[in-house]
């Protein structure tokens, strides 16, 4: 029989619900000490009882998971997280960057606490301060690595990508204006799909570049990003959780044609074990960047595999500048 992988102590943002919440569960009952940062006290409250339960139900698992309050639409939050954590000292193994939102349809950009567009503020901006800050965790932790979900659509010649008008950050001149901005690229004018679409894109250029810079000073990790599909749960977790008020009937129709008809999603529950077995699974453990991807190969036909992200992920003068640009907005500069 295959040995199964040692205990990790593993951090992992957006636990509270969709992929996060399946591969959260996954990960406790098989033996793993978790820590699950959350928005607020009655979120990680929430959390927590939705989780213990399932470790009652199981042979063995580990310990109960801890849930740090951590709210990635507010800098000053997280850097409280990152404080207290950083004061208990306990090493990580794996920081699982998962957390992110999309409000579809929405008209006007929504805030951040500190007024960056929310969609790049939760999805790259909040992660990158929270990975910068805990690097000293990790470099105490048991074969380090980070694993960073992303999206096919970062890709513009995806099949997601296609959708709408594409992905694409231009010469940055929205994050160079300020925490004003609406779009990264400082011209678009706003669009929330689009917005998203960015977000991902960001997340790739981020893991990238956070693995060159690791490789700089030393330390040779595996830093991965990887695209789960399309995943629409049924019911309101998850997929309508931000757009449902702008838009609900036409996703829900959408998430009709795509999961009931074509068969074209993935369930939580897969993508779930997916992303548990990015954070343990000693297959993943050789040193570098990789990107996995969740591929479509007919209606309920699936490949997970390593691929190459889209031409703009792989700019690594945009990297750099979107690192920089992004440090000096949280405060890291």
């Amino acid at each position: 029989m295959p040995s199964l992988p040692r205990p990790r102590r593993i951090l992992i943002t957006g636990a509270s619900s969709g992929i996060g919440l399946q591969a959260t569960a996954q990960l406790m009952v098989a033996g793993h000490r978790l820590t699950l940062p959350c928005r607020d006290p009655q979120r990680a409250a929430a959390t927590t009882a939705r989780l213990i339960p399932r470790l009652a139900d199981a042979a063995g698992g580990g310990p109960e998971p801890q849930a740090p309050v951590c709210d990635l639409a507010d800098l000053e939050s997280v850097n409280r997280c990152a404080d207290a954590l950083l004061r208990k000292g306990e090493p990580i193994d794996t920081l699982v960057l998962n957390a992110g939102l999309q409000y579809t349809g929405a008209r006007e950009p929504q805030r951040s606490a500190q007024g960056h567009e929310l969609t790049i503020a939760v999805n790259h901006l909040a992660h990158q301060l929270l990975a910068v800050r805990l690097l000293p965790l990790l470099q105490g932790g048991r074969e380090p690595r980070v694993v960073v979900t992303a999206s096919e659509v970062h890709d513009p010649v995806s099949p997601g990508g296609r959708v709408g008008r594409p992905a694409g950050l231009g010469d940055l001149s929205g994050l160079r204006r300020g925490p004003d901005f609406a779009m990264v690229d400082g011209v678009s004018p706003f669009d929330a799909d689009k917005a998203y679409k960015d977000s991902k894109l960001c997340n790739l250029l981020f893991a990238r570049r956070l693995q060159q810079r690791l490789q700089e000073q030393g330390h040779h990790w595996p830093v991965i990003a990887w695209s789960p599909g399309l995943v629409i749960p049924r019911g309101s977790d998850g997929f309508f959780r931000y757009s449902r008020r702008h838009n609900e009937a036409g996703q829900r129709l959408f998430a009709l044609v795509a999961r009931d008809l074509l068969r074209l999603t993935e369930t939580v529950e897969r993508a779930g074990a997916l992303l548990a077995g990015l954070a343990t699974d000693p297959a993943h453990a050789e040193p570098g960047f990789r990107y996995w991807s969740n591929r479509v190969l007919g209606p309920g036909r699936r490949r997970f595999e390593a691929v190459d992200p889209s031409a703009e992920a792989r700019d690594d003068a945009l990297a750099a500048s979107l690192w920089e640009l992004s440090a000096g907005l949280v405060g890291l500069a």
